[in-house]
């Protein structure tokens, strides 16, 4: 089983808020047991927080996004990407379940590589067959930590 974590636009939006938060904390953990390249993000991710920050326009988020972005690795769409995008949107619209389509394409990118997707709406992304969801906004994720604690 995958352990590389894909990180949903809630996730990192909650670590630009809060550095010291329960997402960043999981990060921290995950960093250390695992390499680097084990935490990414999809671009589609990052078109919805830089359409976030435009919207908004405040310099503390901005430096904020820098501070996260650059701790991931930003995964670009692929053409597996596509064949995984089309199976499941046509799976979850014939089964009556669709998802808005940025989020469909966060689930085939978790999908096609094989990641665990990070997310806090885990209500819309627990239809998609066969995807491992995690949300390191629970309080599990915190008494977790705690357990673990620094290495």
């Amino acid at each position: 089983m995958s352990r590389r974590f894909l990180l949903d636009t809630n996730i990192i939006s909650n670590m630009m808020r809060d550095a010291n938060g329960i997402a960043a904390q999981r990060f921290a953990q995950i960093a250390k047991e695992f390499e680097s390249s084990d935490v990414c993000t999809s671009v589609v991710v990052q078109c919805e927080l830089r359409f976030g920050l435009t919207r908004k326009s405040h310099p503390r988020l901005e430096l904020a996004y820098e501070r996260v972005m650059q701790s991931l690795e930003i995964l670009p769409l692929g053409s597996e990407v596509a064949d995984c995008y089309a199976q499941l949107r046509t799976a979850l619209e014939q089964q009556g379940t669709p998802i808005g389509p940025n989020d469909t394409l966060i689930a085939a990118h978790a999908l096609a590589l094989d990641c665990t997707l990070v997310t806090d709406n885990e209500a819309e992304f627990r239809r998609v067959p066969g995807l491992r969801v995690e949300n390191w906004l629970k309080e599990e994720v915190v008494k977790e930590v705690a357990q673990v604690g620094p290495k």
